[in-house]
């Protein structure tokens, strides 16, 4: 059930582009902060982004639940709404940082955090490409690259 026609080259392309794009966005966000110019409270964001990674949570979940049971269509519907709330995630992420002074965090376990939190942003970082190259293969129908990629 191919979604999509296979252009390698393009996609190759954008999935560069966008990975990179997504890099220096998040990179920039402790330099760059912008001031929405009106009263919002901006804490708002983490919460949104908490709802937001605990359904894409679930969705994964249920999404290999359904590829299990031989389920492709509601597989790949599925993981689009996955990749739909991953892309809200990302949005609520870089709004929160852009309008929000970075708060350093000062406890007894400090070295211990931020070994965690670079890391953390290190390795969604290099997931990234890999993401959206498994959506590409399973979109076009390369069903072996697509379980390649998501093991």
């Amino acid at each position: 059930m191919k979604t999509i026609s296979k252009n390698n080259r393009l996609a190759n392309i954008t999935i560069i582009g966008l990975s990179l794009i997504v890099f220096v966005l998040i990179s920039v966000t402790r330099r760059v902060k912008f001031d929405l110019g009106f009263d919002f409270d901006t804490h708002i964001f983490p919460a949104i982004s908490a709802f937001l990674n605990s359904g894409v949570s679930i969705l994964l979940i249920l999404g290999l639940v359904a590829i299990k049971n031989k389920k492709q269509v509601m597989h790949r519907n599925i993981m689009l709404a996955a990749m739909a709330c991953s892309i809200l995630f990302l949005v609520s992420y870089l709004a929160y940082h852009f309008t929000t002074v970075e708060t350093p965090y000062q406890g007894a376990y400090s070295l211990f955090y931020y070994i965690i939190l670079f890391s953390h942003i290190t390795l969604s970082g290099l997931v990234l490409p890999f993401i959206l190259y498994s959506v590409y293969r399973g979109l076009t129908g390369e069903y072996a690259k697509h379980k390649k990629l998501t093991r």
